[in-house]
């Protein structure tokens, strides 16, 4: 080891070293913690949904409720409006990562494999647009939407947030490491571009775009500020917007809180562990230059 350190050959890939028994340790120690910093939230949240009102308040608080109940998780379904809210983010939320799918696609593979001229500083622009936090859109985009006439309108909600720089960026990043021979092929046998698009491409980009769709989804289902700014009437709010409005009414009711928490990311963990494997491909985009 002293020699491989002393020629610079510590982290050789030619010769990489075996692990030891204490890098294992504290390997599988951090994955642990880590682990057990990210549980211990999501347990309390799903324990303080089923603890009677009347408990939440207990100091020390019980690792477990001594009377679970799940009259809050009823209690909270049954407001007014609460099904109105799920039904608009379901629709914003299925609605969006649909459009996502399909402009980020196109415009990635075209990007990535149809030359045209300005290719790349256009391509620039949705990197510059990309970095701009949406804050600093809000406000211009808003009286757009209001000029517009789509205030307090499931159009209102979902058409300022149709084109998505990111799932332009990961789409382009993502085709380009298939072989342009694949297109060229399917060019001489006469297969025009919205052709060589759907049989060819989509399907070798399978993976990429089950990665897209599960982050799409999940940042969609938990959008706070555009629904808030954009929505007037209860009835149109979102299922976060909803809950907010609800922790106004009865600030000191804790359990029910959680138990709007518990429903509002039971989506999103399915969708997670569901396709979870879709991950590790995704966060190894471009690694490959095709």
């Amino acid at each position: 080891m002293w020699r491989r350190l002393t020629r610079g050959r510590l982290f050789d890939p030619d010769h990489p070293m075996p692990p030891g028994p204490f890098g294992s340790f504290v390997g599988l120690g951090i994955l642990v913690a880590l682990a057990v910093a990210i549980s211990v939230p999501m347990y309390w949240m799903v324990v303080t949904a089923i603890t009677p009102t009347g408990m939440t308040a207990k100091f020390p608080p019980d690792l477990f409720p001594a009377d679970p109940t799940l009259r809050n998780l009823q209690e909270i379904v049954q407001r007014r409006h609460f099904w109105n809210w799920v039904a608009n983010s379901t629709f914003m939320a299925v609605v969006l990562t649909l459009a996502t799918l399909v402009l980020g696609s196109m415009a990635g593979y075209a990007f990535a494999k149809i030359p045209f001229k300005g290719s790349r500083p256009l391509f620039w622009l949705h990197i510059v647009a990309m970095m701009l936090p949406f804050e600093v859109i809000l406000v211009p985009l808003f009286i757009l939407v209001s000029r517009m006439g789509l205030v307090d309108t499931h159009a209102g909600l979902v058409v300022p947030l149709l084109a998505s720089p990111f799932a332009v960026f990961l789409m382009k990043q993502f085709i380009q490491t298939l072989p342009t021979e694949l297109m060229d092929s399917a060019r001489i046998d006469g297969a025009n571009e919205f052709q060589i698009y759907t049989l060819v491409v989509l399907p070798l980009i399978r993976a990429g775009l089950a990665f897209l769709g599960i982050i799409t989804f999940v940042n969609t289902w938990n959008v706070f500020v555009w629904p808030l700014v954009v929505t007037r009437s209860a009835e149109m709010r979102t299922l976060q917007v909803g809950l907010a409005l609800v922790r106004e009414e009865v600030p000191l009711f804790y359990a029910l809180h959680m138990a709007g928490a518990v429903i509002a990311a039971a989506p999103v963990i399915l969708v997670f562990f569901a396709f979870q494997r879709y991950f590790l491909r995704g966060v190894t985009v471009g690694a490959v230059k095709g």
